[in-house]
């Protein structure tokens, strides 16, 4: 067994880690406060070839991979979740189509993603339809005007890069609104420039500022037959898609974990107190050392997961272990950045240091794509069901 990453893989963290240092640091406080998105960096993203790291080569990608975005990923997070999140919207709604699509959906809307000349988002939760995704009313009917199209009317909500995407992979009912049946729900590709399609409210963030998150609207629009992502009744689908993502949340958490604990570090290592520096003390050290011991596991399950997910390993019986990753790397990214905080102690509040960046982007990393009690319940059935078994 080799717990070494491929050449070609380090030589990427490598590089992402020095472009990271050098364009996404500097940028990180100021996108946090501005709120505006930073086109500076996804233009950095777009001419270093990290936009199709996870798209096949065969549609303008690098193909290296979910493990190759998740260690992109955990390189950008250490300074910005906002960056991290970038480069994650070139997969989540890219990943329904490379699972189901077919090749016409695949060349028209992959290799854009890829250049930098196409972006793209994700539409499945609703205000009544978050974890319950079964509770969405977002409606597709047969279209009387086209044979095999479809009219979508309804709305999404929380959806990252909603206000600069040109597509959006979109789930939506099509039986009855009330029907709970997991061949109730078909995913389609929704083009921006589409009559009926229009952006709606933007959120206002505790977090992760920088990239919009807020309503799509589509009112009676048309989607043609061409754009129904697999089969109709595709709620595993939307299921799979997500499983895939795991690994890749879970990279956010990991680098934001990593950012805080080195920033905390190499702050107690130069405050005084007492006649000594905090680093001195032997509680500051324990702390410090069950943070890095975390961190290193959430990297191997995280690692893991990827792989698998890579293998075409995301299916109900491997669930067990990618929502692990992902559950335990986000949650330690809270931990992590509520004791880079508390390490700092009344500087770590002020906005003078990134430690309280990190501590309001870090809770966003539990509930999005799937709350940590989600997460739990998941890893639980898989013990429940034997899928995750010792003997």
């Amino acid at each position: 067994m080799d717990f070494e990453l491929p050449s070609e893989l380090a030589a990427l963290r490598d590089s992402v880690r020095r472009l990271a240092r050098d364009k996404v640091k500097p940028r990180a406080r100021e996108i946090d406060k501005s709120g505006e998105y930073p086109l500076d960096l996804f233009e950095a993203f777009r001419d270093a070839g990290l936009l199709g790291l996870c798209i096949p080569e065969a549609f303008g990608g690098s193909g290296a991979g979910i493990l190759g975005l998740t260690l992109a990923i955990e390189e950008v997070a250490k300074y910005s979740n906002t960056a991290a999140l970038m480069l994650l919207l070139t997969r989540l709604p890219t990943g329904p189509v490379m699972i189901a699509g077919s090749e016409a959906q695949k060349a028209k809307y992959l290799p854009g993603i890829a250049d930098g000349s196409l972006r793209a988002a994700f539409g499945l939760s609703e205000p009544q339809a978050g974890s319950d995704v079964m509770g969405m009313r977002t409606r597709a009917v047969p279209d009387p005007e086209r044979d095999g199209g479809w009219v979508l009317t309804g709305g999404k909500c929380w959806m990252s890069g909603v206000a600069e995407a040109d597509w959006y992979t979109v789930f939506a009912k099509t039986a009855e609104p009330t029907s709970r049946a997991h061949d109730s729900i078909t995913a389609f590709i929704v083009e921006r420039a589409w009559d009926g399609v229009s952006v709606g409210r933007r959120d206002h963030k505790m977090g992760v500022r920088g990239v919009d998150t807020g309503e799509l609207l589509l009112d009676g629009v048309r989607v043609p037959p061409e754009n129904v992502i697999g089969e109709v009744g595709g709620f595993r689908l939307a299921m799979l898609g997500l499983n895939s993502m795991r690994p890749i949340v879970a990279a956010r958490g990991i680098g934001l974990a990593e950012g805080a604990l080195m920033y905390a570090t190499d702050y107690v290592k130069q405050r005084a107190a007492f006649n000594k520096t905090i680093a001195d003390f032997q509680g500051i050290q324990w702390e410090i050392a069950k943070c890095a011991v975390d961190i290193e596991a959430a990297r191997l399950l995280t690692y893991r997961a990827a792989a698998l997910a890579d293998a075409g390993k995301f299916t109900k019986e491997w669930v067990p272990y990618l929502s692990m990753a992902k559950y335990h790397a986000t949650e330690l990214a809270v931990r992590a950045s509520g004791l880079a905080v508390q390490l700092l102690g009344a500087a770590g509040y002020m906005e003078d240091h990134p430690t309280e960046q990190w501590y309001r982007d870090a809770k966003q990393l539990t509930i999005v794509e799937g709350t940590s009690q989600v997460q739990l319940g998941l890893i639980a059935r898989g013990v429940l069901d034997g899928d995750l078994w010792w003997d």
